[in-house]
């Protein structure tokens, strides 16, 4: 109840024009790298009886080898098959053993383990993380059992939904060169196509002490809690080789396109207008993420409101400013209202962000924006895994732990014109891909 509470008066508080009464409290964390290279953040809070550990490592599906999409995934499941310590799948039964839970998941850019556990139970997380870390077994017959498991995952959750290949589609046609072209889940072909050699050497090239980041938050003495994490992860040895850091960079986007493609399982015509944007950290980044407030979070946004609500063009109409470790998109997406064209859609859209461009938004739209992100910045750092992951993702994606802190006050300075400008750079004529999907077999119809 009291969590409950403090997350009502968090929303409360920053339904009214933000100010310094409602600045979230700044973290208590300490931070130190082995001698191994492993980065470790403590921050204690003894709130409640219990501590959530985050493991980061910094491999994403941008740094999979050619031909092995899927491959970061693919992993995450590897990573719970067993060490030479720990059974296969025991790593999660002993953590709910002691009433704790655990998970993971993988991004373009990371790959996360975390358990939250009662606080005496500290010692036997960090046990099991850092004995997976130096000692991981996989076999054969669990290589080829999981790969069916991710297989099976990406029909459910891409092949058979509708609209599931959306982000697929899109962003193999936004992309020529960087790896953020293909999706983190991969395709059927390189999962199917991976071997027991791939793992063993992603595993000794990104599973290392130099590229992760561990966090604990919760109820512990900082001191006791480093020496644990000494005893633990300090004789894990460092890596052989450094780790590859030479991704290519997307060329620069100087032209407009249109294309048509048709897709399964796509029950109407969508169109989707996307742009390149800038990477996490960058000074355009923060009016960014304001003006993908104002353009597309919620239904009284403008492109939901213009599309939807005034011009009856789309049945439904979203957006989302991307902004992750390299540069990535802004797109915004209308499915189609029957009786309506694709072209009617995309010229809608179009207006909507060039209207971004010509003039700024509106006091009560900028207010309205920076509320949103207050209310998601409070209420996102209230519980332990929550504050662990916000230091994390500042150490990590920005190399800069303090931003964790720092990039509250800079959304809250942004100003109107700052949002013009950021639209007007990014939103341009000549770096447009206008794409629309149609369901398989459209265009033989005549439709």
């Amino acid at each position: 109840m009291a969590l409950v509470a403090l997350a009502l008066g968090a929303a409360a508080a920053v339904a009214a024009p933000v100010g310094a009464a409602v600045r979230p409290t700044k973290f208590d964390y300490h931070i130190t790298t082995l001698d191994n290279g492993l980065t470790v953040i403590l921050s204690e809070d003894h709130s409640t009886p219990i501590v959530n550990l985050q493991m980061w490592y910094h491999v994403g599906s941008k740094d999979e080898p050619a031909g092995r999409t899927g491959f970061a995934h693919l992993f995450e499941h590897l990573m719970f098959k067993g060490s030479h310590n720990v059974r296969s799948d025991e790593h999660l039964s002993m953590i709910s053993s002691v009433g704790g839970t655990g998970n993971a998941y993988t991004t373009e850019d990371v790959t996360v383990f975390f358990e939250t556990v009662p606080a005496q139970y500290l010692p036997l997380v960090l046990w099991l993380e850092a004995d997976r870390m130096a000692t991981l077994r996989i076999s054969q017959r669990t290589l080829d059992s999981e790969r069916e498991v991710v297989k099976e995952e990406r029909r459910w959750r891409y092949e058979n939904q509708p609209f599931g290949l959306l982000s697929e589609i899109l962003y193999d046609e936004a992309f020529t060169t960087h790896p953020y072209k293909h999706q983190t889940i991969g395709s059927m072909e390189d999962i199917e196509a991976a071997s027991i050699e791939d793992v063993q050497e992603f595993f000794d090239t990104y599973y290392v002490p130099e590229n992760a980041t561990l966090t604990l938050v919760g109820d512990f003495e900082t001191d006791y809690a480093l020496q644990m994490v000494e005893h633990y992860f300090g004789r894990v040895p460092k890596a052989k080789k450094p780790v590859p850091r030479n991704l290519p960079r997307e060329p620069p986007v100087t032209r407009s396109r249109r294309l048509t493609v048709e897709a399964d399982n796509w029950p109407l015509p969508a169109v989707v207008v996307a742009h390149p944007i800038t990477y996490d950290g960058h000074p355009d980044a923060y009016p960014l993420h304001i003006l993908s407030k104002i353009l597309s979070d919620g239904q009284s946004a403008r492109i939901h409101r213009g599309l939807v609500y005034e011009q009856q063009v789309a049945v439904s109409a979203f957006g989302q400013g991307v902004i992750i470790e390299d540069p990535n998109l802004f797109y915004a997406v209308a499915l189609v209202q029957p009786g309506r064209t694709p072209e009617a859609v995309a010229a809608a859209l179009i207006a909507e962000l060039d209207r971004a461009k010509a003039e700024p938004p509106g006091d009560g739209e900028l207010q309205r924006a920076k509320n949103q992100f207050a209310r998601d910045y409070v209420i996102g750092r209230i519980s332990i895994e929550q504050k662990g992951m916000h230091l994390a993702h500042a150490q990590v994606i920005h190399d800069d732990i303090t931003t964790a802190d720092a990039e509250f006050d800079i959304f809250m300075n942004v100003s109107r014109e700052d949002v013009q400008r950021v639209a007007r750079t990014y939103l341009r004529d000549d770096n447009r891909l206008v794409l629309t999907i149609l369901p398989r077999g459209s265009r033989r119809a005549g439709q």
